[in-house]
């Protein structure tokens, strides 16, 4: 080969050499840089995945500390509960005792009432549940100088009486006799006893009756009206609800007057009359008391003494026939219309 041709094959060769190397560093450059691109991509996918990793793991972390807390809660609640109901139970458990223990004295109670009851008549009435027919003598030998008693409204709490003397004995026997002749005499309102025996069906204190709104309206509204017109409106509730508790005052108390007790020694808390009071009530569960004179007992106690038969009547322990019953109820009656004016058996009397 001619050196002509030599020379101009190899400036070829050299010329295609120096064009692969370009071209060579250019694809170089071009896949190191599209390598560095998807690098970069691929860093930032991964940090956008490292703060998701870390949400997700804070929320994680915060729904097991609720979880937790709740878990808690829960177990504090249910132990709370435990805690609640055994005290309710021991709560529960004392009141049934209790319970028991009062139906037991208030069955002893109703069979005492009932021996009492069925064996007082209006020709024989029973003088433990009538003491007003006691004689003087025998009153005042029962009673006790300072003695202290408790008196409900209707079931108060029995005494034994001692054996009846020759007095005693001849009372009962006049008492009977004046009464049956009396009862002879005597006719039947057919106004009131048509009402009677209305309510005698169907016994009750409901004042929707003929013969209870009668007797309310013409002997136990004015019987219980006193000057204190809102005290007075307690009184005939408690007597009502059978919660009136009278009791006697002992003498050496007389001057000592207590923050809850109303009126005094000297002053009728009913009347606002001053008056000797040996006497005072309590109305219901409330520790206040209240000083009442004669006057003012004796009406309270003929309003409870009707109540007393009424509910005796409702029970069914009276063991009479209506006509006795009648007259028994007339009885009282008349002696809420005689406490009303002022008339009261006092021990001297």
């Amino acid at each position: 080969m001619p050196p002509e041709e030599e020379a101009g094959a190899h400036r070829r060769e050299t010329y295609n050499m120096s064009r692969l190397r370009s071209s060579s560093l250019e694809i170089k450059e071009k896949g190191t840089e599209f390598l560095r691109e998807q690098l970069d991509a691929a860093q930032k996918e991964l940090k956008l995945k490292d703060e998701e990793c870390v949400r997700l793991s804070h929320v994680r972390n915060q729904l097991e500390q609720e979880l937790e807390e709740l878990t808690a809660s829960l177990f504090e609640e249910a132990h709370k509960m435990v805690r609640e109901a055994n005290v309710k139970q021991a709560a529960a458990e004392k009141q049934l005792k209790e319970a028991q223990g009062k139906i037991d004295v208030l069955q002893a109670e109703v069979s005492a009432l009932k021996t009492l009851v069925l064996t007082s008549t209006p020709s024989s009435p029973n003088r433990q549940l009538h003491p007003q027919l006691l004689s003087p003598g025998s009153s005042r030998a029962s009673s006790r100088p300072g003695g202290h008693t408790r008196n409900k409204s209707a079931s108060g709490a029995l005494q034994l009486q001692t054996e009846p003397t020759p007095t005693d004995v001849a009372s009962d026997r006049e008492d009977k006799e004046v009464q049956t002749h009396s009862w002879k005499r005597a006719r039947l309102d057919s106004v009131l006893f048509a009402e009677f025996l209305s309510w005698k069906e169907a016994p009750s204190l409901d004042r929707s009756s003929a013969f209870i709104s009668r007797v309310y309206r013409e002997d136990i509204g004015p019987c219980l009206s006193f000057t204190c017109s809102e005290l007075s409106e307690s009184v005939q509730c408690a007597v009502e609800n059978n919660s009136l508790t009278i009791e006697p005052i002992a003498m050496s108390t007389l001057h000592t007057v207590k923050a809850l007790e109303r009126g005094g020694p000297n002053k009728c808390a009913l009347s606002g009359m001053s008056r000797p009071c040996r006497h005072r009530i309590k109305l219901g569960d409330k520790e206040n008391y209240y000083y009442i004179s004669p006057s003012s007992r004796a009406r309270i106690t003929a309003v409870c003494n009707f109540f007393t038969y009424i509910r005796y009547i409702q029970q069914g322990l009276v063991r009479q026939d209506v006509q006795q019953m009648f007259w028994e109820v007339t009885r009282l009656r008349r002696e809420m219309s005689v406490a009303k004016l002022g008339y009261f058996l006092t021990e001297e009397s």
